[in-house]
């Protein structure tokens, strides 16, 4: 079971947007998260806002080409992945989100790479088909980041 909960009213106001996502091997009752298990932050707004939430042992993935990394909390483990400097050399830095699900992919083992990519496929308007590629080296970018760590 898969639930998105996004919020973009702040952002039109110069806040921070952000989109709760639950999967689940269970109905989802309710759409609201307040203290999530894993945070992806994109930069250092969303971090300060969103980063008091996560749950102690979280998972934090956050793009170290835009928050310096120096104020997170012990109890959690934190991943910094280059996100924007990465997709900018694969040619568009927009696909930055992409590189940390990536990211997110290895380091979670919440969902697999052949999954994602199909759904990617059968999720996206024919106007913006020709992004596919680039968003697939991105998720494959983000996922090859982390398993480098690893070792």
């Amino acid at each position: 079971e898969v639930t998105r909960f996004p919020s973009y009213a702040e952002e039109m106001r110069g806040g921070t947007a952000n989109c709760t996502v639950i999967i689940s091997d269970e109905l989802i009752g309710c759409p609201v998260v307040t203290n999530p298990d894993i945070l992806i932050a994109m930069n250092d707004a969303s971090l300060t806002r969103f980063q008091p939430k996560l749950k102690q042992n979280g998972i934090l993935i956050f793009d170290s080409s835009l928050i310096n990394g120096e104020a997170f909390r012990e109890d959690i483990e934190a991943f910094g992945v280059p996100a924007t400097e990465m997709a900018r050399k694969i040619g568009d830095t927009k696909s930055a989100n992409m590189v940390l699900l990536g990211a997110l992919i290895a380091k979670s083992g919440l969902v697999n790479k052949p999954s994602v990519f199909k759904a990617l496929e059968s999720s996206i308007s024919e106007s913006i088909k020709k992004h596919i590629a680039g968003n697939k080296k991105a998720i494959t970018e983000g996922m090859k980041y982390i398993e480098n760590k690893k070792s």
